[in-house]
């Protein structure tokens, strides 16, 4: 092996090789490399370019039912007999869990069709200035109450990774992301220091060809700015809640944590004994899709090489379905794995067939939520609080923007209370999601 640009199939099977001959009865590798890209300007000048490559190599061996992991930027033979070494040192004083171990053989997958995540970006540094310059210039010219801003930034990375196991499974893939982003600063006033809002926008996809156009992500983060000037406080309340796609999704996330199998087998989630209950009303259907061509984390298998299936519902008609696993959880829960090791993967959020005008009008009175802030939330009880910023609506219009409130309530509760889906799915990231409301929570403010 060379200590430059390593084949990292080669170097894993040398890891492999090595800690058997160490007496390590299980043994995993995962190594990654990559290369990337950050350009970010302001005020239409240059501020930044970071270039960065990076490695890692990750070691886990098993023996006698414990485990030690170790893990080294050095891939040259040497560094990996280190590392080696490191995690079976390590593994000596850990306890013994019979659940430790590598996933099941027979779960490894055997398909490694082709899921088209590699899109490497050519663009020069020069490019990718212009593009954040333009993304810049289509905010600040969007409206004269835009009066300053936080800057545009664009980032490219591209990357290799294999993980093998010494069940002789050995799988290897690359991966781009890019992304655009800009955040603006706005005033009704040139002085009013007091008055000022700032917002963003951005877009993130494998291939760039398939990113919204800069002056788009521009223009969309300059126009959530300006809707937010003139923001009022409002009394105590209770109120329907609207939360705005890419709010929405923080209420999926919450419910997907609560039921991943850590939190289940340390009986510390609200969700526990859940499986086959009604957790959402029946219209609600949420899915994994993980072999979704281009999506932002599809792959074959999970981290473990477990096989993921194209399709797999978590919550189907509202009823939960199965907790979310891999494979030390599945044990500990005498279950089987789900094939989670690392995670969900393209999560897929049904409709009940409203556009975002009609959630409004169907709201009538209430609260659209497009900022939370802070993290109030009790994962063992459900108790949800976090402070807000959005628009108050009255007979189905937006009236003004408001801020400093605090929306409070119990997610068990709230998710029996989701009285529509939107269909203005945010496509962006790992979830697919539309604006969702939620009937009757207590808005505090002044």
């Amino acid at each position: 092996m060379k200590s430059q640009s390593p084949d990292l199939s080669q170097v894993a099977q040398f890891a492999l090789d090595y800690a058997k001959g160490q007496g390590m009865q299980e043994v995993e590798v995962s190594l990654h490399q990559g290369t990337g890209i950050s350009v970010a300007a302001r005020q239409q000048v240059l501020e930044s370019v970071e270039k960065h490559n990076d490695s890692q190599v990750v070691v886990s061996v098993y023996k006698d039912h414990k485990t030690g992991s170790a893990s080294s930027a050095d891939m040259t033979e040497q560094g990996i007999r280190n590392t080696v070494d490191a995690a079976i040192s390590i593994a000596r004083y850990t306890g013994a869990d019979d659940c430790l171990g590598l996933a099941d053989k027979e779960l490894m997958a055997t398909d490694f069709t082709e899921l088209d995540l590699y899109h490497p970006w050519s663009a020069s540094v020069e490019q990718l200035m212009q593009t954040a310059f333009e993304c810049e210039q289509a905010a600040l010219d969007f409206d004269p109450r835009i009066r300053n801003s936080e800057g545009a930034s664009v980032d490219s990375y591209s990357g290799s990774a294999v993980y093998a196991n010494s069940h002789g499974f050995i799988s290897d893939k690359k991966g781009t992301q890019h992304s655009v982003r800009c955040s603006v600063i706005g005033s009704s006033e040139a002085d009013d220091a007091s008055g000022m809002q700032r917002d963003y926008y951005y877009d993130s996809n494998r291939n760039a060809a398939k990113l919204m156009s800069a002056e788009t992500i521009g223009v969309e983060a300059a126009k959530r700015t300006v809707q937010r000037l003139g923001a009022k406080k409002i009394a105590t309340t209770t109120a329907p809640v609207l939360f705005e796609p890419q709010i929405a999704k923080s209420l999926i996330s919450h419910l997907l944590g609560a039921v991943g199998g850590r939190a289940i087998y340390k009986k510390a989630s609200f969700m526990l004994d859940k499986v086959d209950a009604q957790v959402l009303p029946d219209f609600v259907t949420i899915s994994e899709n993980p072999h979704q061509r281009g999506g932002a984390s599809s792959s074959m298998h999970d981290s473990e090489g477990v096989a993921t299936l194209s399709y797999r519902p978590i919550v189907a008609g509202g009823i939960l379905q199965s907790y979310i696993l891999a494979s030390y959880t599945a044990r500990k829960l005498g279950l089987k794995s789900t094939a989670n090791a690392g995670g969900v993967r393209n999560i897929s959020v049904s409709d009940s067939g409203q556009n975002f005008n009609q959630l409004i009008s169907e709201m009538d009175t209430g609260l659209l939520v497009t900022e939370l802030i802070g993290s109030g939330i009790n994962m063992v009880t459900g108790d949800y609080s976090r402070g807000a910023a959005g628009y108050w609506v009255e007979n189905g219009q937006i009236q003004f923007p408001v801020e400093e409130i605090t929306i409070a309530g119990n997610l068990t509760q709230m998710y029996q209370n989701i009285i529509a889906i939107g269909n203005d799915i945010d496509y962006r990231g790992n979830m697919h999601c539309g604006s969702i409301l939620v009937e009757n929570l207590t808005v505090a403010g002044s």
